[in-house]
């Protein structure tokens, strides 16, 4: 679900440009999940091949990282690994939502209302096996490196950027600034722009950094008293207080100093509290090192064209990008906007 930090944040809108010969490294389910929720026909559908196989993860993958490589971005793909037992029951409800959401959406088909009939697809996005293991197939022939962690993708990212192996993290969700990540990215892979729900209308999307550093002087906090503020609102292994958002978890987490003393305070309780934190604080990550490779532009062709029938004229076009990246890279950084 993501922890809805956002209003206690400082944030900064960037250009793509001014990431230019930075390592990222993405969450790769989140960006997977991006694609497969975006990236579909009118009535809902997802994109497939002329044999009925999906290829809307595919397609994501190999135009929108594109559009980092072209601006001298190297990305790195980090995928989850085996879950925590405590994100069981989140895991479970989404599981439900989705069955909800297939009803709803063949509701709204049945009923010619296409709005709602995309709206209600996107919530049903599942991410199987096979596709994971098409993607990583395509990353390889890429020349982008992968990992798969050995528990949460954004911890494994905030270890990478700790440990220097990387410059920034890129995900849409918060939970990596828990994590530890001091250099973090929003909105990196979503398109220029995106349509409200419900509405003719469309909104422009810019990545935007999250100076983390900043947020916790302003704040006066901690990151472990934002680690307990985020438990008191509600993560992926627990559900939260109900009442308690981030300015009032703020607030009880300033006053009372930790978590405990603030559901003191209250007179609630939350189960494993200590359990929840240690996630957060000490999580399960792998020692990685990134290396970028050259693209193999002849097992892109047969991949994506000979095999998913992609249009071969807009993937040569895009391999062009890939191949010719190095000669392109910028030379000026952040500090230079």
């Amino acid at each position: 679900m993501g922890i809805k930090l956002g209003p206690l944040l400082e944030t900064r809108p960037i250009k793509v440009e001014e990431l230019a010969n930075q390592k990222v490294a993405i969450d790769g389910y989140n960006i997977l999940y991006q694609f497969l929720s975006s990236i579909r026909q009118a009535d809902g559908n997802l994109l497939t091949d002329s044999e009925g196989r999906v290829t809307s993860h595919l397609s994501g993958l190999f135009f929108r990282l594109s559009a980092l490589v072209d601006n001298g971005i190297k990305p790195c793909i980090i995928f989850d690994g085996k879950p925590p037992k405590l994100k069981k029951k989140l895991l479970e409800e989404r599981r439900l939502r989705k069955i909800k959401a297939e009803i709803e959406w063949e509701a709204a088909i049945s009923a010619g209302d296409v709005e709602t009939a995309r709206t209600k697809a996107q919530q049903t996005t599942r991410l199987d096996k096979e596709m994971l293991v098409e993607s990583k197939r395509l990353l390889d022939l890429l020349g982008v490196p992968w990992f798969d962690a050995p528990s949460e993708g954004e911890a494994q990212v905030a270890f990478l950027i700790k440990s220097g192996k990387v410059n920034y993290g890129a995900s849409q969700d918060y939970d990596t600034i828990l994590f530890g990540a001091k250099n973090f990215v929003r909105n990196l892979t979503l398109s220029n722009r995106r349509k409200l729900p419900k509405q003719n209308k469309w909104v422009a999307v810019t990545p935007e950094i999250i100076d983390i550093d900043l947020s916790l002087s302003k704040l006066g906090i901690t990151r472990e008293q934002l680690v307990d503020v985020s438990i008191l609102m509600g993560t992926d292994f627990n559900p939260g207080i109900d009442g308690i958002g981030p300015k009032k978890g703020l607030k009880l987490v300033k006053e009372c100093g930790n978590a405990e003393e603030a559901l003191v305070k209250i007179g609630k309780v939350i189960d494993n509290l200590g359990e929840i934190r240690d996630l957060f604080l000490n999580p399960e990550v792998d020692d990685f090192d990134p290396c970028w490779n050259n693209p193999d532009a002849e097992g892109l062709e047969n991949f994506l064209c000979n095999n998913y029938r992609f249009n071969r004229d807009r993937v040569m076009k895009t391999i062009e990008i890939y191949t010719n990246s190095k000669s392109k890279a910028r030379q000026y950084t952040l500090g230079d906007f």
